[in-house]
């Protein structure tokens, strides 16, 4: 049965006309009134849905009983990647909504390829956002990871404060401590560099924000790859 995101609060026996994006979704999979269909609004669980009435612009649904399920990741795992070019940072986004990051920040660092300022921006973070989307409706997640604003490496991290969770940067430093002996337990920040990787500088200046050292092995990842490998390896240890 389609799985759809509605953004707006859902409630079970209402009869909802579906945002834009949601309507335009039931509409390129032809579905008619009678058919069923699913629907998750990011707050937890998911409705069973009847759609009512197809208009033109308008898709109208009847909401059915409500299904507190949850799919969510064993570990509350954070992502701050240095954005890599392309396609590639739309692929990171999709898989590590598939795989269960609790959230995504990209960054702008001093060897990213990727350079984003202003409206250009905006629009690919709201583009990232709805691939985070489509990847929750695909995989049965019923909360979607949210894809944060792009930020310097620096303003972010100056921003951090004594947040709790435990900070591991992705890196091949002689100190740097297999993933398995540094992931310890409960929510973790996994920060990685862009193509070219961080810098000395900023490599430091991670450090001096708490983040600690880690390697994958001895193989060079790339950019989009490291971030989600140390993701699957932070929720196989917690399962």
């Amino acid at each position: 049965m389609p799985r759809i995101h509605c953004p707006e609060a859902l409630a079970g026996g209402q009869s909802l006309a579906l945002p834009p994006g949601a309507a335009r979704h039931v509409q390129v999979l032809r579905l008619q009134p009678g058919d069923g269909l699913t629907l998750f609004d990011g707050r937890g669980g998911e409705y069973a849905a009847t759609v009512e009435r197809m208009g033109r612009s308008e898709v109208q649904v009847r909401v059915g009983v409500h299904d507190p399920v949850e799919r969510e990741a064993p570990r509350e795992v954070h992502l701050a990647v240095g954005m890599p070019a392309n396609e590639r940072m739309d692929w990171l986004v999709e898989k590590a909504a598939e795989l269960g990051a609790a959230s995504i920040q990209p960054l702008l660092t001093a060897h990213g390829v990727l350079r984003l300022a202003g409206e250009r921006a905006q629009k690919k973070q709201a583009h990232w956002q709805a691939v985070a989307v489509a990847a929750c409706e695909q995989c049965g997640r019923n909360r979607v990871p949210p894809v944060h604003a792009v930020q310097p490496l620096d303003a972010w991290l100056a921003g951090l404060g004594a947040q709790p969770a435990g900070r591991l940067l992705l890196g091949f430093s002689p100190d740097a401590h297999p993933l398995a002996q540094a992931a310890g337990t409960g929510p973790v920040l996994v920060l990685g560099g862009p193509e070219g990787g961080l810098n000395a500088q900023e490599e430091a200046a991670a450090r001096a924000c708490g983040f600690q050292m880690v390697t994958l092995g001895p193989r060079v990842l790339r950019a989009e790859t490291a971030p989600l490998a140390a993701l699957a390896g932070l929720l196989a240890l917690a399962s």
